[in-house]
């Protein structure tokens, strides 16, 4: 085991990436549907060597009325299936059919742009799938303000069907909605746990049940080492680095890892986290007598009226020996998990993946926290904490919406065009009818009024003298 704290060690990231590629490919799912929206192209690979198929003319697409767009100037820089997207001006679906029920990633693309049929800068729509609310009043505009990029929206939903729908329904205010590109892809069965720990202020306690729910992973974090990107996830993710969400690292570093990472039955997978971020960590280490008071945190915006998943990814990558490591992991400032010792947790063996997940609330303060340091059995002249990956999913609320309180039904109820087209004819026809009826109940009421008046006399005279 090697432990470098020189940044000259990510060399040895690219020279183990085809090493990584050789190893991801034993995963084969199930269920892979790779979509370019909007593309007559049979077969486009994306920047990251994937093979998406266009979507004109396959049978995945149910709304016959919809516009396939190019974008008249793409950026060079881009991935080419963002060089397209189908457009929706009323509510429109794909169905893709499911060989392996269980849960499945569905990573859906959104990239704007403008051209003379359509600016899709305009658009605001929904996007719903198997009954869950996954966006509302979505615009698909990035964080990033200075110029349009893509956004990739990355779920995880339990499907027990023979189909996956996905339907996009345009909003009221804006007419259209617009995706890029789709990917439905069966996980493996380990990649979500049907059971979690819940933190909270109050107690802890094991929450069960969790496996049928809907996920949106909003972080994924590579502690202490680089940006991970679908060519080297065995799943196709994107890992971010982690500087951006430190909080506060004092006495901590990096270190890195040029060994072989130990998975084993039972403990973390492959897929669950690939080599790239089990080979890179912060730690807490004392260099003398004093072990450090202080921990490595992490903060992460949220939203509040949901409850969060966080996983965090560990790997003993650091330690000289086994039995020495032991500190403690802290959830939203409330301890998570007390003197973890990651030698007990993976069978007794260095650089093996052991990954923990625990249940909490998005709070008013709508940051949650994740810390690691030291606890009353850590040793000086070692190592005193460790982390070495982060993610945050959010958890559908009691609406099944992963966006605001609202359900599939009220979205669907959204009116389109076609419908306002209908509608208008049906209120013309009301209209008349109602004045038909009246008209007829005006002439029952005449006959009846002709009748009373035969008795007065029907001369000329008298028929003057009554007017």
């Amino acid at each position: 085991m090697e432990i470098h704290a020189n940044p000259a060690v990510f060399l040895y990231i690219s020279l183990s990436l085809l090493l990584h590629l050789t190893a991801t490919s034993s995963f084969s799912p199930a269920d892979s549907h790779l979509i370019n929206c909007g593309s007559a192209e049979p077969t486009t690979v994306d920047s990251d060597d994937r093979r998406f198929t266009g979507d004109s003319g396959i049978h995945f697409l149910t709304a016959a009325k919809t516009v396939p767009l190019q974008d008249p100037n793409p950026t060079s820089s881009s991935s080419p299936i963002y060089h397209s997207a189908r457009v929706f001006t009323r509510p429109s679906s794909y169905a893709f059919g499911i060989r392996e029920k269980g849960i499945h990633l569905v990573r859906i693309h959104f990239k704007r742009f403008n051209s003379e049929r359509f600016n899709l800068f305009d658009a605001q729509f929904h996007v719903s799938v198997n009954g869950y609310v996954l966006l509302y009043n979505f615009t698909g505009e990035s964080t990033q303000k200075d110029r349009p990029r893509p956004v990739i929206k990355d779920y995880v939903i339990w499907v027990d069907t023979e189909k996956l729908v996905i339907t996009f329904t345009p909003s009221e205010k804006s007419r259209i909605g617009f995706v890029s590109a789709i990917e439905v892809i069966s996980a493996p069965k380990d990649l979500i746990a049907d059971m979690a720990q819940s933190v909270s202020s109050e107690k802890n306690e094991r929450v069960d049940g969790l496996l049928k729910n809907a996920f949106e992973t909003v972080y994924r974090i590579n502690v202490g080492g680089l940006k991970v990107t679908p060519l080297n996830d065995s799943l196709w993710r994107t890992w971010l680095p982690d500087e951006e969400f430190l909080k506060s690292s004092d006495n901590s570093r990096r270190v890195f890892f040029s060994g072989r990472i130990r998975y084993q039955l039972g403990g973390a997978s492959r897929e669950v986290g690939p080599d790239n971020v089990y080979n890179s960590a912060r730690v807490v280490a004392s260099s003398n007598d004093l072990v450090p008071r202080a921990n490595i945190t992490w903060a992460f915006t949220v939203t509040e009226g949901y409850r969060y998943l966080v996983r965090l990814h560990f790997c003993d990558i650091a330690s000289v020996s086994l039995g020495i490591l032991y500190f403690n992991v802290y959830v939203n400032g409330n301890l998570a998990y007390g003197n973890l010792d990651l030698s007990s947790e993976t069978y007794g063996r260095l650089a093996s993946p052991f990954y923990a997940d625990f249940l909490v609330d998005g709070d008013t303060s709508g940051v949650l926290t994740v810390s690691v340091g030291p606890s009353n059995r850590s040793m000086p002249h070692e190592v005193d904490a460790l982390l070495n990956g982060i993610e945050v999913m959010k958890v559908n609320n009691s609406m099944a919406s992963l966006d605001g309180e609202v359900s599939v039904k009220s979205v669907l109820r959204s009116p389109s065009r076609e419908n306002v087209g209908v509608l208008i004819p049906l209120v013309a026809a009301v209209c008349l009818f109602l004045t038909a009826s009246i008209f007829m109940q005006w002439r029952r009421t005449g006959v009846k009024d002709s009748v009373a008046w035969s008795r007065l006399p029907v001369d000329g005279s008298a028929a003057y003298s009554k007017v």
